[in-house]
Parts: structure tokens; sequence; C-alpha cells
């Protein structure tokens, strides 16, 4: 069996007890000697080795002292952590009952044998190990804290497992992005993204949210609209998330919804139906609020509704490529409400003006030309002229006639 080799320490701890022994076999034969017979007796002791008060005593106890140490690995021997070096030794397992020569028991054996360079780095390594621990332990606890001001912090429990793997912190936030939980929680960001819009962050998508659901409560929209489901998630606003459509413009949609149609005149709605037959008074509201909708072109249909119904109300028609002439122009629907009733009153007596003078028709297009400042107004203007002067020369010619084709009564009315 092979024996480890010894180091200079031990070699010199070894050399030093040896020549203890080798000094006292000495001093032991030289008493023999003088007590032997035909020899004068040694009447007086000889001394111990061990005795510290002689030179050779000292040195004896001290060459043990040092011994114990390095057996004990306690002195200048000592390891503070752990032993980088252990002496070699001889493993002497116990003996049987048969004595010395029966078999002896399997003996045990020391480890291997650390340099100060290895052991360094083990203990480096076991710190750095503990370090990143920590680290990933940190990263966990404030993305739960985050989530769990939100209350979701079940989300952020799902990937709790990254903890004690070798996973970089910086990468808990991206693996849990990817889990289907959260891309169902936060499924508008996938639609944003692939729109070409960014993705908001968890504090953005939720306020966002919030402010959703505040204005359709103002405005008393039934809590179908803003019901939450499973992780909070509300279905019915991701359409809007996913279109980025702001606060400010949801609200414009739901006013234009119900004040200017669901709460107008009948003729209103009765005049969106003729023009836009996509659009029924039962989802006007969902009409609306579709993102897909452009606002700029809910506003528009609703305006010419509004001037149509202001028609409407005068007892008069009009078209739909009329109504959004006239929207285009600027007329609204409060600018079409008196400007009808004008029309209302003058066209009539035009058009039966025109008719008993054999001039150019002049009718409801004709005033509405005129009244709401249309191209051609001017024109419009001064054909109403026309015919007032005309009806004017008429009533002066007939001056006393009863039976005058405008009546005196109805004389300079136009």
């Amino acid at each position: 069996m092979a024996t480890k080799k010894m180091s200079a320490e031990e070699k010199a701890v070894r050399d030093a007890l040896a020549q203890l022994e080798k000094d006292a076999a000495v001093s032991d034969a030289a008493v023999a000697r003088m007590n032997q017979p035909g020899t004068v007796p040694q009447t007086t002791a000889r001394t111990p080795v061990s005795d510290p008060t002689t030179a050779l005593g000292a040195m004896s106890a001290r060459y043990a002292a040092e011994a114990a140490d390095f057996a004990a690995g306690t002195g200048r021997y000592a390891q503070p952590l752990n032993p980088i070096y252990r002496p070699s030794t001889t493993p002497v397992g116990p003996t049987s009952p048969t004595g010395p020569t029966g078999p002896t028991l399997p003996t045990t054996t020391t480890g291997p044998t650390l340099t100060t360079e290895q052991y360094l780095a083990q203990r480096d390594a076991r710190l750095e190990a503990e370090s990143a621990l920590q680290k990933r332990r940190s990263a966990y606890d404030l993305l739960l804290e985050q989530f769990n001001s939100y209350g979701l912090g079940s989300l952020v429990e799902g990937i709790k497992g990254l903890v004690q793997e070798n996973v970089s912190p910086s990468e808990f936030a991206i693996r849990l992005r990817q889990t289907d939980a959260y891309q169902k929680r936060f499924a508008a960001n996938k639609a944003r993204i692939a729109s070409g819009l960014r993705a908001l962050s968890e504090g953005e998508y939720i306020a966002l949210e919030d402010q959703y659901q505040n204005i359709m409560r103002n405005y008393g929209l039934p809590a179908t609209y803003y019901t939450r489901g499973d992780m909070g998630r509300q279905e019915g606003f991701e359409k809007f998330l996913a279109g980025d459509v702001s606060p400010a413009e949801l609200e414009d949609r739901i006013s234009i919804a119900q004040k200017r149609v669901l709460n107008a005149p009948p003729e209103v709605t009765t005049a969106l139906k003729q023009f836009y037959p996509d659009i029924s008074t039962g989802d006007i509201l969902a009409y609306t609020l579709d993102p897909s909708k452009g606002l700029q072109d809910i506003q528009r249909k609703v305006t010419a509704a509004e001037i149509g119904g202001a028609a409407l109300g005068q007892g008069l028609g009009t078209s739909m490529q009329r109504a959004e002439e006239l929207a285009r122009f600027g007329v609204t629907g409060e600018a079409a409400r008196q400007g009808f009733q004008t029309v209302a009153e003058i066209a009539p007596r035009g058009s039966q003006l025109a008719s008993i003078y054999r001039q150019e028709p002049y009718g409801q297009a004709e005033v509405e030309t005129e009244v709401f400042g249309l191209s051609g107004s001017a024109e419009a203007a001064k054909r109403r002229k026309k015919l007032t002067e005309l009806e004017q020369a008429s009533f002066s010619g007939q001056a006393g006639a009863t039976g005058g084709a405008l009546g005196r009564e109805r004389a300079g009315s136009f």
C-alpha cells in the first residue's frame, strides 16, 4: 500500500522526537554502567528527561508541545475555517479478538487534501452562489409586491421556481410576461404590438381600465359593459386598449350616442335609420363604441342625421347626400333647426311664384343654398329677389282688384 509523502514540517517534528528518545537512551545506559559490580554505586537518582528545569527537559517539553499542536491542528498549525492540509497518517483499524494474526476490520480514510488556492476557490464559489440566490429572492419579492398592489399577485407565484434556477433576476419580468396567465390578463397588448403600437405597462393598462369604467358609470351605462372576469379582466375594454382609445375619446363616443341620438328628438333617429340602415337604434351605442368605426366618421353620420331630423321636424324631406353636404359646410344640428324653419316658410311661396311668373324652378334646394350659405348662394338670393319684385309689380298694377293672381292679403309675403 503506497504511503503518503512526509512533509518537511512533519519530518522535523519526528526527527526531534527521535532525538529525544536517543538522548534518553544514552542517559539510561550511563546510569546502568555506573551501577554494575565493581563500580561505585550511583547514590543520586538520574534527573528525568521530562524535568522542565533542565535544558534537556525544556527541550523535551517544547518538542512534545509542538508534536501535540501538529497532531491536533492547534497553535501555529491551526486552520481557521476548513483544514486545507492534513498530515499523512497510517490508518489503523481494530483487530479481531483472535489477536494480531487475525483479520483486521475495514479502516476509514481521510478525504482529498486541498491546497490553499483550492480552498479559497471553493469558498468564493459558495459565497457567490449564496449571493446570486439572494438576488433572485429579492427580484421575486419585488415583483410579487408590485403585482400584489394590482391585486394580481397570483400571476407572479407561477414563476416562483425561478428562484432556485440559475436564471438572472433581470429575466424574471420577461419570463412572467411569457406565461399564459399573464398574456390572457393583458391580452390587448398582443393586438397593440400587431398594430405597430407599443405594449402598455401593467400600471398603464390597469389605469386605463379604471378610467374607462368610471366614464361608463358616470354616463349610466349598464354594468355589462365593464364586468370583471378572472384576474380582474374586463374583456369589453380590450378593444379600446388595442385601438389606443383615450379616455377622452371614449367619453366623446358615449356622449354622441346618448345625447345626440338616444336622447335626441325622434326625427333624428328616423333620419339615422333612413341614411344609414346598418345602424339601428338598438345598437347605436355599440356602434359608436366600436373603435374600428372612426370617431370622425361617427360624428359625420350623427351630424347628418341631426340635419335630416331638423328637416323632418319642419315637414321637409332631405337626402343623406344633401345632409352630409350641409355638414361639410359646417352646418350643425342646431343651425339646421333654425335654418329649416326659414326654408319651410319661404320654399313653398317661392315655388308658387316661379310657376306663376314662368321663372326657373325655385324651391327648397335654392332656399337652402341661400339660407345655409352654400356654393351658389348669391345666385339663389338674386332669383328670390326677382320673384319678390315680380310679385310686388303685379300687386301694384292691379291695385283695388279683388281677383288678382296673388291676392291683397298675400302680396309681399315672400
